[in-house]
């Protein structure tokens, strides 16, 4: 019961954060309707939100790994939400900059500690992780749906109600960390036998940079693809944006299921390699088939998504923090960094053509996982002194120096 509840909290409390993720492109076609900006500019806005967070990420990670920083979960929180909802509040450019990257700073910081604890508290089982990862892609999928209400009500300058998400996930995240307080603080660190396999984690970083490649681009102009695609209002691309996120909630339970029966590298090969089909689809059908299309790329994109923290952090054993900071931090974040040149593509050619490189990236990532091995015994990295809370013989998490 004790595990159920706090993955339950731990996938709520996700889900708060990643609204703020999800909340980003949400605002992309309320910044150029309103204030007239070009692809190239919301791409900057984006590429703000990306980043300070694929810079921080691994910075929280490392710091993770010298001392546990359970606090950083609510903390981080209501950092991510103030700084989208002042993303509205002044006309200057400069300003919205500043704040989104304020919010993806929040973000940055919550990932890395947040992905130990949860992994802590589900005893490293993959359908666990799955169900935490599903809290973040709902919490990206009602980010279009709550930007939308909240603009609907009177326009940009009612951002500052996009903050009430935080301080619930803020609220949940202590009696979480109440529940979990004496494997948190109490177990002792045993030492690492298995070593780091640094090679396949950087082959994996390189596919989870392809994967980001394809989300983010997919995120940040689908809205608009779809307004364009199908001679819309703006509630057709909020629709296509919503079962973007809504397609990856599916594919992060169903991923973490699929793990259970089949090796995580293999169920990640497959799923990439049929994503390349559908986003070639979503690309190049027009109508209301694109929606389908959207679903099946959101879902295929995301079935390896907890799988590859998983990985990550069973090819460096010794360094957990580290590499959930790296893979859903710093190559999470590259695809950011991407958006302001297929914004600027599209800008001189058209959408639909900026967006065709697209279907590379899976490709890219299902032949990078063909060179992976998957890891004989997930580590656990640290074990429970004796008389301690049985669950916490299996925990990751290492305490702080005392």
């Amino acid at each position: 019961m004790r595990r159920k509840l706090s993955i339950t909290l731990l996938s709520v409390g996700h889900g708060c954060v990643d609204v703020y993720q999800g909340a980003v492109a949400s605002l992309v076609p309320f910044f150029v309707a309103e204030r007239a900006y070009s692809y190239a500019a919301v791409s900057g806005i984006v590429l703000a939100a990306s980043l300070l967070s694929s810079v921080a990420q691994p910075v929280f990670g490392v710091l993770t790994d010298r001392r546990a920083m359970p606090w950083l979960l609510p903390v981080s929180t209501l950092l991510a939400g103030v700084g989208i909802a002042l993303s509205g509040v002044s006309d200057s450019y400069a300003v919205t900059l500043a704040v989104v990257a304020v919010s993806g700073i929040g973000v940055a910081a919550y990932h890395p500690e947040s992905a130990r604890v949860a992994r802590s508290a589900g005893d490293g089982s993959h359908s666990a992780m799955g169900w935490f990862s599903l809290g973040g892609n709902l919490g990206f999928a009602l980010a279009p749906v709550a930007v939308a209400a909240v603009v609907a009500l009177g326009g940009l300058g009612l951002t500052p109600l996009l903050v009430l998400p935080a301080v619930v996930g803020a609220a949940l995240c202590l009696p979480v960390l109440r529940l979990l307080e004496t494997r948190l603080s109490d177990a002792a660190a045993a030492p690492v036998t298995a070593k780091d396999d640094r090679a396949s984690f950087v082959r994996l970083s390189l596919a989870v940079v392809c994967r980001s490649i394809a989300f983010i681009g997919l995120s940040t102009f689908v809205s608009l693809y779809a307004t364009e695609r199908m001679d819309g209002s703006e509630a057709v691309g909020t629709a296509a944006l919503f079962l973007l996120y809504l397609g990856g909630a599916v594919g992060s339970v169903l991923g973490g299921a699929l793990a259970d029966r089949w090796d995580r590298v293999r169920v990640s090969r497959w799923s990439y390699l049929l994503t390349a089909g559908s986003i070639a689809g979503l690309v190049l059908v027009p109508g209301p088939a694109l929606y389908l299309f959207v679903i099946l790329t959101s879902a295929g994109l995301y079935i390896p998504f907890s799988l590859q923290v998983t990985l990550g952090q069973d090819y460096l054993p010794s360094r957990v923090g580290t590499a959930s900071g790296i893979t859903l931090g710093l190559t999470v974040s590259i695809g950011g960094l991407i958006s302001p040149v297929i914004g600027i593509l599209a800008d001189r050619t058209s959408l639909q053509t900026a967006l065709a490189p697209l279907v590379l990236m899976p490709l890219l990532a299902w032949l990078l996982f063909h060179t992976l091995p998957e890891p004989a015994v997930p580590p656990t990295g640290s074990k429970a002194p004796k008389g301690e809370d049985a669950d916490a013989e299996h925990s990751p998490v290492r305490p702080g120096p005392r």
